[in-house]
């Protein structure tokens, strides 16, 4: 049996459901109520999902959410096989929601084979989801080049070196990657913009507000695209 920090057990004999390790309580156990005076209602959604988007994500920020703007990305092979990752939203408009990444990543690569996506904040603390469907496409090359030139430049660094998602032999080998660039734009004023690097836009067919309530009846309200390019608002059972 290993231990990690604190003790913690990494590796060990399973447990039975019930059992606990130090403070630890198991998962069966863990349990938060809802607010009873929380609510969503269709009366309190704006016209379209951007807009509401908009008064929620300034609610997370101001309620003082550390990365109000992480969001869980969902893909999937072409065989259906899915993948989650968390990643920083970085951009959003009535076209979608744009996030940067390594185009030859286990994502960038699932995202051009497979191209549809999902989207989820975990606003938890302040007992709300959004989650979002949708296509995915690479953004214009000259919103990329924009984003880019942004980063502070260990991360423009730290782009080049890293190839993402592939094995590499140990933190060692990345780190003398990183020194190689480093070195390499060492006089440059401007570092330019890996052509394996760019944006991607998730264009939603639907986006869900979920709002927490007593006794698990979550409001649950969805902005749905219809063929013909209207929305129309649905209610989900939690």
């Amino acid at each position: 049996m290993r231990t990690g920090q604190r003790g913690r057990v990494l590796v060990g004999s399973p447990r039975r459901s019930g059992d606990v390790t130090g403070d630890t309580p198991a998962p069966a156990a863990m349990r938060n109520e809802y607010a009873a005076d929380l609510g969503l209602t269709e009366a309190d959604l704006a016209a379209d999902w951007h807009t509401q988007f908009d008064s929620w994500f300034a609610d997370a920020v101001a309620f003082g959410l550390p990365e109000p703007n992480a969001m869980v990305v969902g893909t999937a092979d072409p065989a259906g096989r899915p993948s989650g990752r968390t990643v920083l939203l970085k951009g959003y408009d009535p076209e979608g929601f744009v996030f940067f990444t390594n185009h030859l990543s286990r994502k960038g690569v699932e995202a051009t084979a497979n191209p549809y996506a999902s989207l989820v904040f975990p606003w938890f603390p302040m007992q709300r989801q959004v989650v979002v469907a949708g296509s995915i496409a690479p953004v214009d090359q000259a919103v990329t080049e924009s984003y880019f030139a942004s980063r502070p430049r260990g991360s423009q660094v730290g782009a080049w070196a890293s190839p993402q998602s592939q094995v590499v032999p140990d933190r060692a080998a990345l780190e003398e990657r990183y020194r190689e660039v480093a070195d390499r734009y060492a006089d440059a004023d401007v570092i330019p913009t890996p052509p394996h690097w760019g944006g991607l836009r998730v264009r939603p067919d639907s986006v869900e507000f979920w709002q927490g309530r007593a006794g698990r009846l979550h409001d649950r309200l969805r902005f749905r695209r219809l063929d013909a390019g209207d929305w129309v608002v649905e209610r989900l059972a939690p």
